[in-house]
This record gives C-alpha cells, structure tokens and sequence, in this order.
C-alpha cells in the first residue's frame, strides 16, 4: 500500500515557508511540520502529488542558483548574465597557449578553405577561438562580453551561448562559400557580430504589446543594424566584413527562433545544461582533430 503523505525535509523554516510557497504556485498542498525529535522542519504533501513536488523544488533549485550570476542593469530593465565572461576567458588562455613557445594552435586550427575543402571541417569552429594579436582579442572582448552576457541574460543562457558559437561558424561558412580560394583568416569577430544579432532580434518579443511594443521592436532592429555598421563595417582590408554580416544574421535567425519557441522549452533547465555540454563537447572534440 501506498502511504498517504510525502514528506520533503527542509533545513530551516524560513527554507519550509519558501518551499511551500513554491509548491502553493504549482497547485500543491503542503503542510509545514516541525519535529521535536530530530529538530528539523518538514513539509508534508500527499502522496498522490509527491513526485510532482520534489521536481518542482528541485526546478526551484536549479533557477535559484542560475540567478547568482544574473544582476539587472538599474534603469534599462535588461539582464546581465556573468556567465558569459567565462567564455572569453577561455579564447584568452588559447590565445596565451598559442603565443607560448610550444604553442602551435593557430596553425592548426585558422579558417583554411583549402584545408576545410580537403576534409579538416573543425576549422569552421577552431578558428572562432583564435586570434592574431593582444588588440585582436582585446577587442573583441570588449564588445562580444558585453554582448554575450546581456545575450544570456535576456533568454535561456546555454542556448544563448550554443546560438553565438554557431553564429561564429556561420560566418566562417560563408567566407568558405563565396571567397575565393586560398581564403584564411581567424578570430572570435562572426561569434560577436552573432550575439549583436541575438540581441537585436530579442526585441521580436514586443510584437504583441500593440503599437508601443512594435515601435520598441522597431528601435531594437534599427539600433543592432547601427551597432553593426559601428563594429563590423570596418574599411580595414585586413577585417572580414563577410563575416561580420554573416555572423550577425546567423545570430538574428538563431535569436528569432529562441523568441518564438514556447517559454517552457526555451527556459527547460535540462535543455540548458545540454546545449553548455554541447559547447563544451565542440570545444574539446574540434581541438582534438586539429591537435592529434
């Protein structure tokens, strides 16, 4: 026989009220228990609507430790995420490993169309990680962090951070595409111009709030089409505006997309962990074929 209630341990009773209040908003009754013998606190739930429970504290959980690294900016009502920081982190070390004296990563893992032709398709994604001096990456990092971070803020972060990796290939693919032949260049730029495009496509989420909400999405559009023009349209020769554009409209597309799925699939906290994986997974697979 089933027993006919559940209980949850709790380690204060501020933690119980909480939970309860939690559990309140998912149409589930808890009673909050106190025991003498152990000292501890509890909340007791039918049995029935158990296993409901626990999921929906463990969801809880999960989004409450998520909002550690997420602060409001005062006065502008969008998130910052400091998560995306750790990123260009990352494109730091490689940039430092490649400038040391045993380093050759640049060799093996730059945009080659030759080679790419030839079979060595992780360039498309190594080549996002590169750079060609401390300017080239100081630049970059100070617009694509900013533009990382509020990209993840303001939707699901690993989604947000996957759709920025692809929007760097994109801008790689295209480059492969319709530059002629031998065509190599590096650089984290695609991936930047791609959280611009996150950015500015996340402003599609006002199209249902009448005329306010249409002008909004208007100057969302209009401002990340300046922003591009300010950053990727360089007249430099040696900067590949290709895949600035590219980047940026992979990014779009990607954006659009994370705007119209339904919440619950985009907001899912298992998706999330899956998609920062598969970042992952690129990162260290891609890096092993140019490596071995």
């Amino acid at each position: 026989m089933e027993p006919p209630f559940g209980i949850i341990a709790a380690r204060s009773e501020g933690q119980a009220m909480d939970w309860s209040l939690v559990l309140i908003s998912q149409g589930i009754e808890a009673t909050i228990q106190f025991d003498a013998a152990t000292g501890g606190w509890h909340l007791i739930v039918n049995w029935p609507d158990y296993r409901r429970a626990v999921e929906a504290l463990r969801q809880y959980r999960v989004e409450n430790r998520s909002e550690v690294w997420r602060h409001e900016l005062p006065g502008t009502g969008l998130i910052f995420d400091w998560r995306g920081v750790v990123w260009f982190f990352l494109l730091t070390l490689v940039f430092i490993l490649d400038q040391s004296s045993f380093g050759h990563l640049r060799d093996a893992g730059m945009m080659d169309s030759t080679a790419i032709r030839g079979g060595e398709w992780w360039r498309l994604f190594t080549a996002t990680m590169l750079h060609q001096d401390w300017l080239h990456l100081l630049h970059n990092m100070a617009s694509g962090a900013l533009f990382l971070c509020l990209a993840m803020g303001g939707t699901s972060p690993g989604l947000a951070l996957l759709a920025a990796v692809l929007s760097g290939v994109g801008g790689n693919l295209a480059g492969l595409v319709l530059y002629a032949e031998p065509h190599r260049s590096l650089g984290a730029s695609g991936m930047v111009m791609g959280t611009l495009g996150l950015l500015t496509t996340q402003s599609l989420s006002l199209l249902g709030a009448g005329l306010p909400g249409r002008q909004l999405v208007a100057r969302g559009l209009l401002g990340g089409f300046l922003l591009l023009v300010w950053f990727g349209l360089n007249p430099d020769p040696k900067v590949d505006v290709l895949a600035h554009v590219a980047g940026f409209l992979c990014g779009g597309v990607l954006g659009a997309l994370l705007v119209f799925l339904p919440a619950k699939i985009v907001r899912n906290s298992r998706l999330n962990s899956l998609a920062e994986l598969l970042c992952g997974g690129i990162v260290l697979v891609t890096w092993w074929l140019a490596l071995r």
